[in-house]
């Protein structure tokens, strides 16, 4: 695992570079809103700059590669088609509104210390399945066989429920509405629910190619599910939503969190 040390190291630099990079970007634009792009599509990075630097060959490399970035291709092209159209994300310019009232801070002080060098790590071990995994590489068993088959269900669960949202929203008679149909009828949270299964997934297949590999990394889809329903994901979207949405409080009374299951009857 100590040879391992170098190559992390390699990464997390890498990442920090991107994100400084990205930061002059931002404050040259007044919106970091796209930071929600760069979060799928700089473990694609990493995990693509894994691949090359550890000169990865073996199955299970292969495979974290290729499932990494069908997913982070997926949803960071998603993200940034959605960005483009809907502009400054309000949960952003919160945080940049609030950190100009309360501490004094400039646009540039807030991205910078509040949103891109705060990603840049978080990303970085959210990824850490994927970079030990294709470091360490080796053969697929059953385990690595079954953790691929989790991510892939969990790219498509995520993958379905994006298009159904985008569906739903394009619909104009919609307006104001709660989306409670196809896989939104038993999970509020279908995307996030398809993230956790993808990571989750790769995560096995690291673990496939090492217990110390998969120990090592566990922090990694640990801290995702953290983030996606008690952070930054499910709760904060939530606490809009019963704003701005009369019909979520009788949503959320029927119908699952989080895991897809039937929803309850009234």
């Amino acid at each position: 695992m100590t040879d391992a040390i170098p190559l992390l190291l390699h990464n997390l630099v890498l990442i920090f570079g991107v994100m400084i990079v990205l930061w002059g970007v931002a404050v040259a634009i007044k919106d970091v809103s796209f930071i929600d792009a760069v979060w799928p599509m700089g473990m694609v990075l990493l995990a693509a700059a894994t691949f090359w630097l550890a000169n990865a060959a073996s199955p299970a490399s292969v495979l974290l590669l290729m499932l990494t970035a069908i997913w982070g291709l997926r949803l960071g092209i998603h993200l940034f088609v959605r960005w483009r159209r809907n502009g400054i994300d309000p949960r952003y310019a919160k945080i940049i509104a609030l950190a100009e009232q309360k501490k004094g801070w400039s646009f540039a002080k807030t991205a910078l210390l509040q949103v891109f060098l705060l990603q840049g790590p978080l990303l970085f071990m959210v990824c850490l399945p994927a970079q030990l995994g294709i470091w360490r590489g080796g053969e697929t068993g059953a385990l690595g066989i079954a953790g691929a088959v989790i991510a892939i269900i969990g790219i498509a669960f995520e993958t379905i429920g994006d298009l159904q949202l985008e569906a739903f929203r394009a619909n104009s008679a919609n307006k104001g509405k709660v989306l409670d149909t196809g896989l939104w009828r038993y999970t509020r949270h279908p995307n996030y629910f398809g993230d956790a299964c993808t990571w989750w997934g790769i995560w096995l297949v690291a673990l496939s190619t090492g217990w110390d590999i998969g120990l090592a990394s566990l922090i990694g889809p640990l801290f995702l599910n953290f983030t996606l329903v008690k952070w930054s994901g499910a709760a904060m979207l939530e606490r809009g939503l019963k704003k701005t949405r009369p019909e979520y409080a009788d949503y959320i009374a029927r119908t699952s969190s989080f895991f897809p299951l039937p929803p309850k009857r009234g």
